[in-house]
């Protein structure tokens, strides 16, 4: 039986201004008001999603208040007749990067009977990343509450024949085209297709043979906490609606699709402080291998070498880190998209950055299976501008 399957989605009606309409993940930019307060002048005063969701930014606010206009605007929404509904469907999307490439998927829903985000799962459906548990009650308290959802969640497969979404693109004319605009703020464009009754059945059964044929079907690629989420809302009321989770399917195998690192940043600390902690955390030995990253601060980029007990650079640096956050409490942290901002984040009074080499796609899948979940925030999928954007949404009460 597969894990994935078409769904009710919710579109705007046509009259809606799309660009306007659609707003970035929640999980982006989150050191970056002055993205936020840009993408709120470009939706002030019309629908948009971004009246629907809670950027990472504003947790450290008045979230209660937020929320209630979170609510009320979603109900709003559908009391007004704003959406035209498509049942039990599949959308096949086109999403034209930053970079000028196009990243292929498949909307649907995905069975979280099939999904655990434990480390070392067995299931269909496997987190990528650690899931950092404390992170979930304040999302529950959001998903309880809410009318509808709106997917940032990508799940990858590891389809290195391409049998499942590359054949979509060949079809397009079959298909019915939903939307197709520029996103907001450099986030690229993107064309979204509702795919035939056929080319459904052509899904699930090469979805079936790929999993028939893999050791697992789904790495959760971007929204780990979103999906764990949904899970823990699933085991505390289940229903045929909260069962499933709407979500985008990407090809690992997308010649469109990167790895980057997610760097880290601290703040409210002494960068000497923090980099000979490192150094004593991670000490280089003779003849053993090492990691090089580069240490940001004020004007200053220093590489920092240090002691490997790892593959991957990341993964060292986020343990020593967790530790030395533990023993300062009053230092905090965050996870970067992107070299640039990163820097200019570590040149704040009291600020600390880290730039490392990322690891590489094709190590995910082989690391998942071996080792269950990475540390969390050990890779992003592209830079910031290129995450999901929330565009189509689900009733979910």
């Amino acid at each position: 039986m597969n894990v994935f399957k078409p769904c009710d989605i919710l579109l705007p009606k046509p009259h809606i201004d799309m660009t306007k309409w659609a707003a970035i993940a929640c999980d982006q930019h989150s050191s970056d008001g002055a993205y936020w307060k840009a993408a709120e002048e470009i939706a002030q005063n019309v629908p948009s999603t971004l009246h629907m969701v809670l950027p990472e930014y504003y947790l450290s606010g008045d979230t209660e208040a937020r929320q209630n206009a979170i609510d009320k605007t979603m109900r709003d929404y559908l009391d007004s007749s704003l959406f035209d509904l498509y049942p039990e469907a599949y959308l096949y999307i086109e999403r034209t990067q930053a970079d000028g490439r196009v990243r292929k998927g498949i909307l649907g829903a995905v069975d979280l009977e099939a999904y655990d985000f434990k480390k070392g799962a067995k299931t269909p459906v496997r987190a990528s990343e650690e899931t950092v548990v404390e992170r979930i009650p304040p999302r529950v308290r959001i998903r309880e509450r809410a009318a509808l959802e709106m997917p940032h969640v990508m799940l990858l497969i590891n389809d290195k024949l391409m049998r499942v979404i590359e054949p979509l693109a060949a079809r397009v004319d079959r298909f019915t085209l939903l939307y197709d605009f520029d996103l907001m703020l450099g986030g690229g464009h993107i064309k979204g297709y509702l795919v035939d009754q056929d080319t459904k059945s052509d899904i699930d059964s090469a979805l079936q043979s790929l999993q028939d044929a893999e050791p697992f079907l789904f790495a959760v690629g971007d929204g780990n906490h979103s999906l764990a989420t949904a899970k823990t809302c699933y085991e505390k009321a289940p229903s045929p609606i909260t069962r499933y989770a709407m979500c985008e399917i990407v090809n690992i195998h997308d010649s469109a699709l990167s790895f980057e690192p997610i760097y880290r940043v601290l703040f409210g600390t002494k960068p000497e402080e923090v980099i000979a902690y490192l150094k004593s955390a991670c000490p280089v030995r003779e003849g053993a291998p090492t990691h090089t990253l580069t240490c940001c601060y004020g004007k200053t980029q220093d590489e920092l070498v240090l002691g490997a007990a790892s593959t991957l650079a990341v993964t060292d640096l986020q343990i020593a880190l967790d530790r030395y956050l533990k023993e300062h409490p009053e230092v905090s942290i965050d996870y970067i998209h992107g070299k640039d901002e990163t820097i200019a984040l570590s040149q704040k009074p009291a600020a600390v950055g880290f730039l490392f080499e990322g690891m590489k796609k094709e190590e995910l899948f082989p690391a998942v299976e071996a080792d269950g979940a990475l540390v969390r925030k050990t890779f992003s999928m592209g830079e910031a501008c290129d995450k999901r954007y929330y565009i189509e949404c689900r009733k979910i009460t």
